[in-house]
């Protein structure tokens, strides 16, 4: 296994884990599990992957200011549906979330680039 496909695991790893995280300290966010969490991780990446593919950087989830969080609090409310055994957010959930992970990403940066 080479360096860049450890690095994208670790990322998964730590997203899932700061997912947790949030789960744990916003309500109107659940996540079932870490492998739960893992799941979302991959399908919140995947959804923000293909916004930033359609929409390009500007409006990308990764992206810094009010387009992009609100970008972000979209994917995570989206992503319930896609995976609604794994993962449940509110819209006020989803808001929270994208706040906390926002300020948790400045310290320890949990997104695939």
């Amino acid at each position: 296994m080479n360096r860049s496909w450890i690095g994208i695991i670790v990322r998964f790893v730590v997203s899932a884990i700061v997912l947790m995280l949030v789960a744990y300290l916003i309500p109107g966010i659940k996540v079932s599990g870490f492998v739960g969490a893992l799941i979302a991780a991959l399908v919140i990446a995947g959804i923000g992957y293909l916004i930033e593919m359609a929409f390009g950087d500007r409006i990308s989830p990764r992206s810094r200011g009010i387009v992009g969080f609100i970008t972000a609090a979209v994917v995570i409310y989206l992503a319930q549906f896609i995976i609604p055994d794994y993962l449940s957010v509110s819209l006020l959930g989803s808001l929270l979330a994208a706040l906390v992970i926002g300020l948790i990403d400045a310290f320890v940066p949990t997104e695939l680039r």
